[in-house]
């Protein structure tokens, strides 16, 4: 199984490199085109209403929205990729969601949610609904998600979740090194004290620039400084030991989601005996699960462990069940 993940996570790595590796190809025009100016004396130009008096044209919801209509068509159709995914538990489905996450969320839209989202909900100062309609349709999703299920976002939306998890796979796991119990549970305190920390930070200094210390997003744009590169390697280079090193421990965004999935509407089912099999813990790569518990603040409805429950070829659940079936009927 193993093998296999390995192999799904390298082609989907591989398939949002090459459909994204173009865009950041494209050479670029040089100066900007300079904007015509009106010489002295020129006469002026003539039109059906040259001396301005008519009344401008009101605007109406289909000139707003379609220059946003490509925009929000790929938007719904990759949040319905993942909704898809996360229902049918399929394997294949989740990996096209992580590349596609990758490639489109990351590369091709760079723009994820961010601290820099939560400082505009502290201070009342959000974007312009009419032109901003795809980041309303984001934001929505995320919460309403989170409320139902848990931080879907994290695990299927989010492109550095979605990078983390693919080199969780590709990466040998004689590399890793798993945290004691008491250990993770506090280092998962540290995204608390992250998202605590900045929106101190801006509550003081109205410093919105403060995201590029405590998120590594801007990555998909390109558009680090030397130290921030180097912050980013450093981080990736410890997530090889420790899987999802900054998804688990670091994140503000994923901190504040946490928040909201504590008691999410359709939490994981649990079995009556999950208490003593360990199948889904030592499968979850969280390490959410405590026996029979799921701590849903910090689980990322990764579908493992599900997928797990499910099969009544490995669950413990369903193979007492058969034996209690065939113990009857003999």
């Amino acid at each position: 199984m193993r093998r296999a993940s390995r192999r799904l996570a390298w082609l989907a790595l591989v398939a949002a490199l090459v459909l994204v590796a173009p865009l950041h190809a494209q050479p670029t025009s040089g100066a900007p085109e300079p904007i015509p100016v009106a010489q002295p004396g020129a006469p002026a130009a003539t039109g059906a209403d040259p001396w301005g008096f008519d009344e401008p044209k009101a605007e109406t919801w289909v000139d707003v929205l379609r220059p946003q209509a490509l925009g929000l068509a790929l938007l719904t159709g990759f949040l319905a990729l993942a909704l898809t995914s996360f229902f049918l538990k399929s394997r294949p489905l989740k990996y096209l969601t992580l590349a596609a996450a990758v490639g489109y969320m990351g590369c091709v839209r760079s723009q994820l949610l961010s601290v820099v989202d939560l400082f505009g909900v502290i201070s009342w100062n959000l974007p312009i609904f009419k032109h901003n309609v795809a980041w309303y349709v984001l934001t929505v999703f995320t919460v309403v998600a989170t409320l139902l299920w848990g931080r879907l976002y994290c695990s299927r939306v989010c492109a550095f979740g979605a990078l983390t998890q693919l080199l969780d796979r590709i990466v040998p796991t004689r590399f890793r090194v798993e945290l004691p119990a008491t250990i993770d549970d506090r280092a998962a305190l540290l995204k608390y004290v992250a998202l605590a920390g900045v929106v101190v930070y801006f509550l003081a200094t109205k410093d919105m620039m403060v995201y590029r210390f405590v998120e590594p997003f801007w990555l998909f744009g390109l558009v680090g400084t030397t130290g921030m590169w180097i912050g980013l390697g450093t981080l990736l280079a410890a997530t090889v030991f420790v899987r999802n090193l900054y998804c688990r421990f670091l994140c503000p965004v994923g901190a504040t989601l946490s928040l909201l999935a504590v008691a999410p509407m359709f939490p994981i089912a649990r079995w009556s005996e999950c208490g003593t099999c360990k199948l889904c813990e030592r499968a979850c790569d969280w390490n959410t699960i405590r026996g029979s518990k799921v701590a849903m603040r910090d689980c990322m409805r990764c579908d493992d462990c599900e997928r797990l429950s499910m099969d009544e070829q490995q669950c413990t659940h369903w193979l007492i069940i058969k034996k209690r079936s065939a113990k009857a009927a003999g």
